[in-house]
Order: structure tokens, then C-alpha cells, then sequence
């Protein structure tokens, strides 16, 4: 079992372009981070690695990436639990079999025992920012586009000063995109302990 963040990102490292807000959630240019989820229906590497991921039996999310997503409709994949970690909890109640928490320690717990046997797959820049931080985070499934987003939201803004080792457990990539598709490669890392 891993708690791991699955994360699409830029060369540049950016999650998502310029100017995101709330009406446009990716920023400018943003969305072209995702073209490679057309193939993610098809036998090759963008297929395997998506049907892993939903194959994960609990979310973790920051509030904010779980409030851009629409609140996922109360389901991210399969009804699994999510988790959100949040600095305050909204006096609405979640839906479906949403749960928030305060500290990312308990966050990691409740995804884990939500997960059971299964991973967990993490959503949101700075939720995973926050779990290196704690030590909670096992593995990083990053989706790497040739693009670059400039000043856009990076993934690793703001780590403390301290290194993090990786490992690197897989490489793929996807063909040449003849049909409009744009290349992509998969890298899986393990987080070494502390």
C-alpha cells in the first residue's frame, strides 16, 4: 500500500498555467496537460498507468484542487473515500464519502485506513508539498508533458531547504503523437525515507 500523487505536469513543473482561478482551473494553456488522458483508454503505456490509478481505493486532496474538480460530484472513481485536508472545515456537509481534516498526518491515516490494502492516490500541489514535508508520501506517478507553462502554479514551489531522494521505479512513454496527440512520459518515484 502507498500513498502516492498522481500529478500531470509542464517541463517547467507547472500543474497548471497562468492565471488559474476558479473560472478557469487549469489558467492559460493549461488544459493541453491532459490531451494524453485521450489515450487512456488504449493497451499502451497512458492506458496502463490510468487504469492504476483508478485502480487506487481512496483520494487525498487539498480543498483546494477538491473544490476547483467540482467536488469530484461526491465520487472521484468508483466511490471511493476521499479525504480532503484542509485549514478549515466548511460548515456544509461533504458529499458522498467525503472527509475533511485539519493536519496531514491525520490526513495520511484516514486515506490509509480508507484505502485498506490499496493505494492511495493524491491530488493537489500543495497536499503533496505538505506530505513530503510530514513524510507521509511514498511515491510520485508524475505525467511529464513537453510543454512549457512559464509562470504558471509549479508542483515544487516552497519545500523546505532540506533534500528529498528519489527513486526512479518506472519510465514510460508514449509514441510519437501522429494522430494530434501530444508525447508524454510517465515516471514513477519512490520518496526514500528520511
Amino acid at each position: 500500500m502507498a500513498i502516492r500523487l498522481d500529478m500531470t505536469i509542464s517541463l517547467d513543473g507547472c500543474v497548471a498555467g497562468p492565471a488559474d482561478d476558479r473560472e478557469n482551473p487549469l489558467g492559460r494553456g493549461g488544459f493541453r496537460l491532459f490531451d494524453w488522458l485521450d489515450r487512456r483508454n488504449d493497451p499502451g503505456p497512458s492506458g496502463e498507468v490510468y487504469a492504476e490509478a483508478m485502480a487506487t481505493r481512496a483520494v487525498l486532496a487539498g480543498r483546494r484542487t477538491y473544490e476547483l474538480a467540482g467536488r469530484w460530484g461526491g465520487d472521484h472513481h468508483d466511490g471511493v473515500p476521499i479525504v480532503v485536508l484542509t485549514h478549515d472545515v466548511p460548515d456544509d456537509p461533504p458529499p458522498g464519502s467525503v472527509v475533511y481534516a485539519t493536519d496531514v498526518a491525520d490526513a495520511a491515516a484516514r486515506a490509509r485506513a480508507a484505502a485498506g490494502d490499496g493505494d492511495v492516490m493524491v491530488h493537489g500541489a500543495a497536499t503533496a508539498r505538505a506530505l513530503l514535508r510530514a513524510g507521509e508520501l511514498d511515491e510520485m506517478e508524475l505525467h511529464v508533458v513537453p510543454v512549457l507553462l512559464g509562470p504558471g502554479r509549479r508542483l515544487f514551489d516552497h519545500l523546505p531547504p532540506r533534500h528529498v531522494e528519489l527513486e526512479l521505479v518506472r519510465r514510460l512513454e508514449t509514441p510519437p503523437g501522429e494522430d494530434g496527440h501530444r508525447r508524454v512520459t510517465h515516471l514513477r518515484y519512490r520518496v526514500r525515507p528520511r
